[in-house]
């Protein structure tokens, strides 16, 4: 089910996905089947989410963002991609985010770019993550 008030944009988009209202996918994005994405979301193009993902409310994905099968991300948590952003940079450097199968990230948690969160780990909500994350951990601060 998409929204008839959200703005896709990709073709890409699994079966059984729900996309809800206030969301923009941009064309490149690549969505799995049995995924959840709430209101007010944003994936820019060169992110991919794997199957049965849940996404709550006002998460941004850009680019170089993945995301793999059976993932929740809480609301409102952020992912940066680019350790020095400034506007119009000409020595934008993406470094790109990956969470792993079965990981967890809290509400309002911010992934810092270049990091892995590994499989099954749980970030707290409020963290700031600026190093890997190993799989199974539990990330508090």
């Amino acid at each position: 089910m998409i929204h008839p008030l959200s703005d896709i944009h990709s073709k890409n988009i699994g079966e059984e996905t729900n996309i809800w209202q206030y969301c923009v996918v941009l064309p490149g994005a690549v969505i799995g089947n049995n995924c959840n994405i709430c209101s007010h979301c944003f994936i820019e193009n060169d992110v991919i989410i794997g199957n049965n993902v849940t996404i709550k409310n006002g998460v941004r994905l850009y680019d170089g963002i993945t995301i793999e099968d059976d993932v929740f991300i809480g609301p409102n948590a952020v992912f940066c991609n680019d350790k020095y952003p400034k506007s119009r940079n000409k020595n934008f450097k993406l470094e790109p985010i990956i969470i792993k199968k079965g990981a967890s990230i809290g509400a309002n948690a911010t992934i810092l770019p270049g990091v892995t969160i590994g499989e099954r780990a749980m970030v707290a909500a409020g963290a700031v993550v600026a190093k890997d994350i190993k799989a199974g951990k539990v990330f508090i601060k």
